[in-house]
């Protein structure tokens, strides 16, 4: 599987652990952290990721 590939799909996947965090993890507590902030920071992160995975595909900078 190519760089860009995997920098794409574990960008999604993050984006999608995030989404899910976001939106079943409204009332719940953890410390001081609430499942929801913590979704949104990975969501930011994944969707980050997925787009430099769509960068480097277009770009051409995959060396396999």
């Amino acid at each position: 599987m190519a760089s860009a590939r995997k920098t794409l799909i574990t960008g999604s996947a993050t984006f999608v652990v995030g989404l899910a965090l976001w939106l079943f993890g409204l009332d719940e507590e953890i410390f001081i952290f609430t499942p929801s902030k913590i979704g949104v920071v990975l969501m930011v992160l994944g969707g980050l990721e997925a787009l430099y995975g769509v960068y480097k595909s277009v770009r051409g900078d995959d060396p396999a």
